[in-house]
């Protein structure tokens, strides 16, 4: 392994529909099309990072750069966004103009998990091994991923600030439950409004918002404009607020199942996963890779920390592509 590199890396994008859905896919590294079972040239492995909320993939474009190249380039690390979380193209709308209904309520947190599984089945060949690294609610997401269809390959899972238990009693959830739940439709007016702004005074108020960090990654000021927009918002606050009612109790059966192919890290300061919950889930499954943040990256850290986190990653996941 090397470390990351600041070469240029083959970056391509899609807008696709799945489940009927606007989806934003970035892919790093020379393979476009992995569904072909009788490719020979399909690589033995890919890294599918599973995001947080919102779920947009250009917050990880840094990251899965910098995994990509951490990699040695041997493997295709793609991004895909949540289901409705992006700003479509021009033409593009939202949703699929179809009779076909392919998936109920593909907005909401059931909906999402169903929706990763239906990108994978759809566009990865079943030869393909799978390294899932998933961050905040992509790890609930990718707990269910796993439940639900353990033919995966599934080599290993990465859980990255996990929010998989009581997000409606921590710090954070605490704070927002209300706002979620009971309050947000008042956000759409004035998101409405900023819409109409002109994109440089839209990326203005994002770098204003964010001027707290030291350095902050620039995709992810781009990023941030597109919530600016109605659709994507209201998408990501019912998801949002799916999350405060139904990610309550933290799914053991499941991690005792797969212990052996997860990794856990957890933040010292996270207010959405406090450290007790770290403390409960190492005392739980003592035999668990779960590990406790010793450089006091940000619960956000795609936001400033992505060639750190990845870099992280790689030594983390050696001995399991030694064994390839």
């Amino acid at each position: 392994m090397r470390s990351v590199s600041e070469e240029p890396v083959p970056l391509h994008e899609e807008f696709i529909y799945c489940c009927g859905a606007a989806t934003h896919v970035l892919k790093c590294g020379p393979w476009k099309d992995l569904s072909k079972d009788d490719n020979k040239n399909l690589p033995r492995l890919l890294f599918m990072i599973i995001p947080g909320n919102p779920g947009l993939a250009g917050y990880y474009r840094t990251f899965i750069q910098a995994l990509y190249c951490g990699l040695n380039q041997q493997y295709p690390v793609w991004v895909v966004s949540h289901a409705g979380h992006c700003k479509p193209p021009s033409g593009m709308e939202m949703i699929e103009d179809t009779d076909i209904k392919e998936l109920e309520d593909v907005f909401g947190l059931n909906g999402q998990v169903e929706h990763k599984l239906n990108f994978i089945k759809k566009n990865v060949s079943k030869d393909i091994k799978l390294v899932l690294i998933a961050h905040s609610i992509g790890c609930y997401i990718t707990l269910e991923m796993m439940k639900r269809a353990s033919e995966l390959q599934v080599l290993r899972s990465v859980l990255l600030f996990p929010t998989i238990e009581r997000m409606a009693q921590s710090p954070q959830g605490k704070l927002m439950t209300p706002l979620l739940c009971k309050l947000r439709y008042v956000l759409y007016m004035p998101v409405y409004l900023l819409s109409f702004l002109p994109e440089g005074v839209k990326a203005s108020l994002v770098r204003f918002a964010l001027r707290g960090m030291k350095t902050c990654d620039e995709s992810s000021i781009t990023t941030s404009v597109n919530l600016f927009s109605v659709d994507c918002i209201a998408n990501i606050l019912y998801m949002a607020s799916q999350e405060m009612m139904k990610v309550v109790e933290r799914d053991s059966t499941t991690i005792k199942q797969n212990l052996k192919k997860l990794t856990f890290y957890y933040g010292t300061g996270d207010s959405w996963c406090p450290q007790h919950y770290y403390d409960e889930i190492k005392m739980d499954f003592p035999d668990g890779d779960i590990r406790l943040c010793e450089k006091g990256l940000r619960h956000a850290f795609v936001l400033d920390a992505s060639k750190e986190m990845a870099a992280m990653i790689t030594d983390w996941l050696q001995d399991d592509l030694t064994k390839l």
